[in-house]
C-alpha cells in the first residue's frame, strides 16, 4: 500500500505558475502509474494528467495541454504537476492518485486505487 502527500498549492493570479508535488510512502514507487485529477466546487473530479511508470509516456487532458507538464522522480518518490498560464477555470482542489503496476496511461478515477488528500488551488481573475 501507498500513501500519498500532495503539496504545492496556493493563491496565485491569472497567468502565473505553480508547482505541485506528491511524494509517496514506500520503496516500490516505480512501480506505480501515476495521475493527477482536479475537483472544483459542484463538479465531478475530472482528469488532468497521467504518467507511465518510468515516465516515459505522459498524458494530458485537452483542458490543460500545452500548459501543464507532468514529470516524476523515482529516486525522491515524487512526481510533480508544472502549472504555467494558470486560468480562473484551473481553480480546484488537486488530487494525485496512484495504481501498482498499470502498463499504461490512466485517464479515469476508477482506474486507481491510491489518492492523496488534496491540496487547493485558488487562482484569481
Amino acid at each position: 500500500q501507498v500513501q500519498l502527500v500532495e503539496s504545492g498549492g496556493g493563491l496565485v493570479q491569472a497567468g502565473g505558475s505553480l508547482r505541485l508535488s506528491c511524494t509517496a510512502s514506500g520503496r516500490t514507487f516505480s512501480s506505480y502509474a501515476m495521475g493527477w485529477f482536479r475537483q472544483a466546487p459542484g463538479k465531478e473530479r475530472e482528469f488532468v494528467a497521467a504518467i507511465s511508470r518510468s515516465g516515459d509516456k505522459t498524458y494530458y487532458a485537452d483542458a490543460v495541454k500545452g500548459r501543464f507538464t507532468i514529470s516524476r522522480d523515482n529516486a525522491k518518490n515524487t512526481v510533480y504537476l508544472q502549472m504555467n498560464s494558470l486560468k480562473p477555470e484551473d481553480a480546484a482542489v488537486y488530487y494525485c492518485a496512484a495504481q501498482k503496476l498499470a502498463p499504461g496511461l490512466l485517464t479515469h478515477t476508477y482506474e486507481y486505487d491510491y489518492w492523496g488528500q488534496g491540496t487547493q488551488v485558488t487562482v484569481s481573475s
